[in-house]
């Protein structure tokens, strides 16, 4: 099993300049936000499953970038209709990270279900170009790596602990900053 953070950094590591990332409520925003701020982030903030919908009409709105949308099982499990949304859709430049810690943790790390429903046979089942589940920071590299070969949409699973980083600080943008960043990111000025 990877530390959530450890994850969020290899994540990080593989975005380009020109790629969109999301990310859910809590502390998977926080943690990219210490991680790599940077105006082509958007951080939801207390809007909880509803990442992959938004990460989906983007990817569908802006097939010249890539789409990476990381969100935990909680906010996976809130909207499992959009999977089968973004399988049927296949967005090529879509890459779903879940990063599943079998809990809500930023309200107190109460259990999900995902210990009992696995997330990436929901993928294969929709019909996801490419699922995978990985448990180690060798294979999520690897599977980050295969991306950029792999038309999509991409669903990487990452089992990750219940690890809390001290002193993390809150997105110190507003929602409208937030906003208004990423906007220009995704449709610059003409």
């Amino acid at each position: 099993m990877i530390d959530r953070i450890t994850a969020i950094q290899a994540i990080v590591r593989r975005v380009e300049a020109g790629d969109l990332m999301l990310s859910t409520t809590g502390m998977i925003s926080r943690e990219v936000f210490v991680t790599d701020d940077r105006p082509a982030n958007f951080y939801m903030l207390g809007s909880m499953g509803l990442l992959s919908s938004f990460g989906l009409g983007l990817a569908l709105q802006s097939p010249d970038k890539r789409v990476y949308v990381l969100e935990g099982d909680g906010s996976a499990l809130m909207s499992l209709g959009t999977l089968p949304l973004i399988a049927t859709e296949r967005p090529k430049n879509l890459i779903h990270i879940i990063l599943d810690n079998e809990s809500y943790e930023s309200t107190g790390a109460q259990p999900s279900i995902s210990s009992k429903v696995d997330l990436a046979e929901i993928g294969k089942g929709c019909g996801y170009a490419r699922v995978v589940r990985v448990e180690d920071i060798e294979s999520l590299e690897g599977a980050l790596k295969d991306n950029d070969t792999i038309p999509g949409p991409h669903l990487i699973l990452v089992k990750v602990g219940i690890a809390p980083v001290k002193d993390i600080p809150r997105v110190s943008h507003t929602p409208t900053e937030i906003r208004d960043r990423f906007k220009a990111k995704v449709q610059p000025e003409r």
